[in-house]
């Protein structure tokens, strides 16, 4: 089995600390990108997590030429605000052939963030080895400001405070309380913007658009905006 730290793609190797020795990891910057959010960004990994394909979108929105991103493990586009515990679950969820929704924040080239729910599906070849595919869209702003910025900066403030152990304890029991796998949690949140636990006699909602479709929840409600660097 491969060391936790590979396996759950929480931290870079030391050859990914560079781009081809030229371009160091970007500094992360507190301005969200701003990018055509009716896009899908699709990428497809091999069993270790290095890309294999990124469609245009993909490219235009992170902000890395094709010819950067081949071949490179995908968490060049990982946030240093994601709390490794959500990487850990997915793992272990990708890897065993189910579908896992998450969601995550990302940072472009450019070190400006965006935050996606990536639909991740596992398919094996004919020598049953793994690649893993992802279609990411842009998330509603209110699910993110109000539901899930707040519980991963909880998650992350406990990993650098007790450890990821202690991180994955404190999501247990969150979803434990919620009656709720993670998966089934977030695709709560897109279909019907409601976190069911009450905080001080109010139950936390967003108001999200009815659209048709699985991915429709999804979508920010704004018109698409041009990409800044």
């Amino acid at each position: 089995m491969q060391n936790e730290q590979e396996n759950y793609n929480i931290t870079p190797s030391n050859s990914e600390s560079k781009l081809f020795g030229l371009t160091y990891r970007p500094t992360p910057s507190d301005r969200e990108l701003e990018w055509d959010r009716t896009k899908v960004l699709l990428s497809k990994t091999d069993s270790k997590g290095n890309i294999l394909y990124a469609n245009e979108s993909f490219i235009d929105v992170c902000g890395y030429d094709d010819f950067e991103l081949m071949d490179k493990s995908h968490n060049i586009i990982r946030h240093p605000d994601m709390p490794k515990v959500i990487f850990k679950i997915m793992w272990e969820k990708i890897q065993t052939g189910e579908g896992f929704h998450v969601v995550m924040k990302n940072m472009s080239k450019t070190g400006r963030y965006y935050w996606v729910v990536n639909d991740l599906k596992t398919a094996k070849d004919n020598f049953g080895v793994l690649t893993f595919t992802g279609q990411q869209k842009s998330v509603h702003p209110d699910l993110i400001s109000k539901i899930i910025e707040p519980l991963y900066r909880k998650l992350l403030q406990i990993q650098v405070a007790s450890g990821v152990q202690s991180s994955e304890n404190y999501l247990i029991g969150f979803l434990e309380e919620r009656n709720m796998t993670y998966t089934q949690f977030i695709d709560q949140l897109i279909f019907t913007g409601v976190d069911t636990i009450q905080e001080k006699d109010d139950t936390i909602k967003v108001s999200i658009p009815k659209k048709k479709g699985f991915f429709s929840g999804f979508f920010a409600d704004e018109k698409p905006t041009a990409k800044k660097k």
